[in-house]
C-alpha cells in the first residue's frame, strides 16, 4: 500500500492533464470554427477553401486573421476578375491616441518630458511628427507607445526619472536606421553569400594566403573581433594557440564576431611553436607582430617575395622591385609567394620569445604618443589591410609591367 499510493496520485495527474489538453483542444477549435464563421459572414463573396481555412486556422494572432481575411483577392461570383478589398493599415501602438485610450490621463505631462528629451539631443519634434517621412515607422510608434502606453507596466516604466532621455535616444536611432534603409546607395549591410561568390569571381588576380596565429589571446572579445577582420579580409584561416585563447563556440567570441566564426576556417593548436614551424615548412613567411628592438616598422616591411627562376627579389611596399636593374633576374612574368602567416600575442606580454625567435621578420606598427602598443584586434586588422594593400601594388605594378 506504501508503494502503490504515488502510483495512483501520478496516474491521477496524468489524468488530469490530459483532461485540461482535451478541453483546451476543444476550446480552441470551437474559437476557430467561430472566427472562420464570422470572416465568411463579414466578408461579402468569400469563397472558402481548404487553403484559406489552414491559414485561418492556424495560431495565427486574432488581429492578423481578419487582417488577412479583408486583404484576401475576393470572387463576386459573376465572372468578373478578382478585386483587392482596400485595407487602411493602422499601427495598433498607434491606433487610438485620443482621450478614449486607456492610460491617456498624464498623456501631456508624458509629451512634454519627451518633447524636451528630443530637442536635448538635436531632434525636432516637428521633424519626427509631421514628415510623411517617418509615418507608420517604428520611430513614431515609439514616440506613441510612450504618450500612449498600452498596459499597468508600461504606465509605470514611463514614471522613472530617466525613462524620457533613454526613449529620445531610441528614437534617434530609430530614425537614423529608418533613413538608411531608405537609401539604395548605402551598403553598411552584410553581403549576401552570393554576392560575396559574385565578388571573388570578379577579383582579377588570385587573393594571397594569409593565415593569423593568436598566441595565448585571452580576451574572447578580441578573438571576435579578430575573426570578423579574418572574414572580412578573406584570410584563409585562424589558428588559435596555446592553452588560453578562446575560440568558437565560445559565446563571447561568437556574439563579437558577430556571425563571421561561420565563414572563416579555423583551428587549435596546444603549442604556437609548432604551428609556426608547420606553417614554415608548408611555404609560409612568418612574421611576428610585435615591438622589439628588432622589429621593422610596418610601412617599412616587405610582405611578399617575387620569384623568378628559382630567385627571390623583395619588394618594396609600393609594389616595386628593388633590385629591377639586377641582370641576373630574368624577364620571365614574375610568380609571387603568396604565403604569409601573422602572429599576434598576449594582451600583456605579446608573443613568446621563442616563437619570435622563430619568425622571420618581425613587425611593429609604430606609435606616436605615451602608449606604445594597440589593441590587439585593432592591430590585426591594420596589418592584414596593409598586407592586402601591397599585395594589390604588387599585383598591379606586374600588369604595368
Amino acid at each position: 500500500q506504501h508503494n502503490a499510493k504515488p502510483v495512483i496520485v501520478n496516474s491521477a495527474n496524468g489524468l488530469k492533464q490530459i483532461a485540461m489538453r482535451y478541453i483546451a483542444f476543444l476550446i480552441h477549435f470551437i474559437s476557430r470554427v467561430m472566427l472562420w464563421t464570422l470572416c465568411t459572414k463579414s466578408v461579402v463573396g468569400f469563397a472558402p477553401s481548404f487553403k484559406t481555412f489552414r491559414c485561418l486556422s492556424s495560431r495565427i494572432p486574432t488581429r492578423n486573421v481578419i487582417l488577412f481575411a479583408q486583404s484576401i483577392k475576393i470572387d463576386d461570383g459573376a465572372g468578373r476578375p478578382p478585386q483587392d478589398i482596400p485595407l487602411k493599415y493602422v499601427s495598433k501602438s498607434t491606433a487610438k491616441t485620443d482621450a478614449t485610450t486607456e492610460f491617456h490621463e498624464g498623456s501631456d505631462e508624458r509629451r512634454e518630458r519627451l518633447h524636451t528629451a528630443l530637442t536635448e539631443i538635436g531632434i525636432t519634434v516637428e521633424s519626427l511628427v509631421e514628415s510623411p517621412e517617418f509615418k507608420g515607422s517604428a520611430a513614431i510608434r515609439t514616440y506613441n507607445s510612450f504618450i500612449f502606453p498600452k498596459s499597468k507596466g508600461a504606465l509605470a516604466m514611463t514614471m522613472q526619472p530617466q525613462r524620457a532621455s533613454v526613449v529620445a535616444n531610441n528614437i534617434s536611432f530609430l530614425m537614423r536606421e529608418h533613413r538608411s534603409h531608405q537609401e539604395e546607395w548605402l551598403r553598411n549591410h552584410d553581403r549576401s553569400l552570393q554576392e560575396a561568390a559574385e565578388l571573388q569571381d570578379q577579383r582579377q588576380s588570385p587573393a594571397p594566403k594569409v593565415v593569423l596565429l593568436l598566441d595565448d589571446i585571452r580576451s574572447a572579445h578580441n578573438v571576435g573581433n579578430i575573426i570578423r577582420a579574418a572574414e572580412a579580409s578573406g584570410c584563409e584561416k585562424v589558428v588559435m594557440c596555446g592553452s588560453m585563447t578562446p575560440s568558437p563556440p565560445h559565446p563571447k567570441v561568437l556574439k563579437t564576431a558577430l556571425g563571421a566564426a561561420e565563414y572563416v576556417p579555423y583551428q587549435s593548436s596546444i603549442s604556437t611553436l609548432q604551428a609556426v614551424r608547420d606553417l614554415k615548412a608548408d611555404g609560409y613567411q612568418i612574421f611576428g607582430i610585435e615591438t622589439t628592438s628588432r622589429s621593422k616598422m610596418l610601412w617599412q616591411v616587405s610582405f611578399f617575395n617575387q620569384l623568378t627562376d628559382g630567385e627571390a627579389k623583395k619588394i618594396d611596399t609600393n609594389g616595386v622591385a628593388n633590385n629591377e636593374n639586377d641582370d641576373s633576374v630574368s624577364d620571365e612574368r614574375a610568380i609571387w609567394n603568396d604565403k604569409v602567416a601573422l602572429v599576434f600575442g598576449n594582451e600583456l606580454v605579446g608573443v613568446d620569445v621563442q616563437v619570435l625567435e622563430e619568425c622571420d621578420e618581425l613587425v611593429s606598427v609604430p606609435t606616436h604618443g605615451v602608449k606604445n602598443s594597440l589593441n590587439v584586434a585593432t592591430c590585426a586588422s591594420i596589418i592584414v589591410w596593409e598586407v592586402l594593400r601591397q599585395w594589390d601594388a604588387a599585383i598591379e605594378c606586374e600588369k604595368e609591367a
